[in-house]
């Protein structure tokens, strides 16, 4: 007879990690516990249980260890009692802060956010494209962070001949092994983006619209929803990596739809600069529409992140739809008595009463909507039409009178 008392699990167990953040001057103690909670999406995201948060008041983050010496013993104290796999820090380290750290957290991996949300976009990255440009923003940042902590690299690139020079030690190995790794991505990717170039040209004579937005704010489900294409949608941060282009048709004019990849706070630099090719989608989109999570507390930072991400892209300047999505989600104050009482309130009021609120002034085209639930669809629709038709007359002035028929969407 089988000892079920002996009989172990062989499910692979989650990572853990410990959370870690500074409130500053520039950055209250609310909004830190705002950052910690999406830090926490994103471990959740990478398959990472978050087990502990800890923060701290500074003037600054220390120029060594981040934290404070108190702060850091602290952490040291949890670890102990609770043994974890990594720690994660909220903002970037600097290389000095990595070194000093990996010191302190023997054995414990330490992560700052730059790095979480590289893994994220190296799990979540499906084509060739997109892997390169991870892989390339991955190297760029690790070459700083170089230290003789790190395994040798010489045994992923292959040791040999020509490997090593007389005198050369093992971290000036690594960091040559590193740069001629980011010398030859950025080559390939260069083929690719002529290659992405000379697709898009071909696809000039159609109007394009780009959908933008902070992440996980429903891109992907409208996208769905307005192409009827099978485009994966899921209730976690950088779900879409990879940008999807489908042909749409309204009223026998069509234009092309683009879902993109998402944006966030504290967006690494090295993804911007190697996402170049698939913003490009963007800069080079012809309409915007911007979706934005109106039932999330902070959804007016988050318009705010795209905005000046769109402004360091080029994109700002363009015919746009601000979409408020997930409508249904929105808890706005109850106003009338009885409605009150019952503890609901009706959604034509929910949409009536943002219509009339500030946020409908936010930018000339706004519309209220909920993706998942179908909600106020039309009315987007029918806003989406009229700046395509607009663009398509302006290049095919004589469109009515060709002859065209209906083409269907593509799925």
């Amino acid at each position: 007879m089988i000892d079920k008392k002996k009989l172990y699990s062989t499910a692979v167990q989650p990572e853990t990690a410990v959370l870690v953040a500074v409130s500053t001057q520039k950055q209250s103690a609310d909004k830190t516990k705002e950052y910690l909670d999406e830090l926490a999406f994103l471990a959740t995201t990478l398959g990472v249980e978050t087990v502990a948060k800890f923060t701290q008041n500074l003037e600054r983050p220390d120029i060594r260890t981040y934290t404070g010496k108190g702060k850091l013993e602290e952490i040291h104290t949890f670890i102990k009692a609770t043994p974890v796999d990594m720690v994660i820090y909220d903002d970037d380290l600097t290389p000095s802060q990595v070194r000093n750290l990996e010191a302190e957290f023997t054995d414990i991996k330490v992560i700052d956010r730059s790095l979480l949300i590289l893994a994220i976009f190296a799990m979540r990255a499906q084509t060739a494209q997109a892997k390169l440009q991870v892989e390339l923003a991955q190297y760029q940042y690790m070459y700083p962070r170089l230290t003789r902590l790190w395994t040798h690299l010489s045994r992923q690139s292959g040791a040999g001949v020509g490997m090593r020079g007389p005198g050369e030690t093992e971290l000036e190995t690594d960091r040559r092994i590193v740069k001629d790794r980011i010398a030859f991505l950025k080559e390939k990717l260069e083929k690719v983006d002529r290659q992405s170039v000379t697709r898009r040209k071909e696809r000039d004579r159609l109007v394009r619209v780009a959908i933008v937005g902070y992440t996980n704010v429903g891109k992907s489900t409208l996208m769905r929803g307005l192409s009827k294409a099978d485009v994966f949608a899921e209730n976690k941060l950088f779900a879409t990596v990879d940008s999807t282009v489908r042909k749409v048709n309204m009223e026998n004019i069509p234009f092309l739809l683009t879902d993109t990849v998402g944006f966030i706070r504290k967006l690494p630099t090295t993804l911007i600069e190697s996402f170049k090719s698939t913003l490009d989608e963007v800069r080079e989109a012809d309409i915007l529409m911007h979706v934005v999570d109106i039932s999330h507390p902070s959804f007016e930072e988050h318009l705010d992140v795209v905005n000046k991400t769109l402004e360091e892209i080029g994109a700002a300047n363009k015919p746009s739809i601000l979409v408020f999505n997930k409508i249904d989600l929105y808890n706005p104050a109850f106003n009338d008595e009885e409605e009150e009482e019952e503890g609901v309130m009706l959604q034509e009021t929910v949409l009536e009463q943002l219509r009339k609120s500030y946020i409908a002034d936010k930018a000339e085209h706004v519309v209220f909507i909920s993706a998942e639930k179908k909600e106020n669809i039309d009315e987007l629709r029918n806003t989406l039409f009229s700046l395509v038709k607009e663009k398509h007359f302006s290049i095919y002035p004589n469109w009515l009178d060709l002859g065209y028929t209906a083409i269907q969407t593509e799925e």
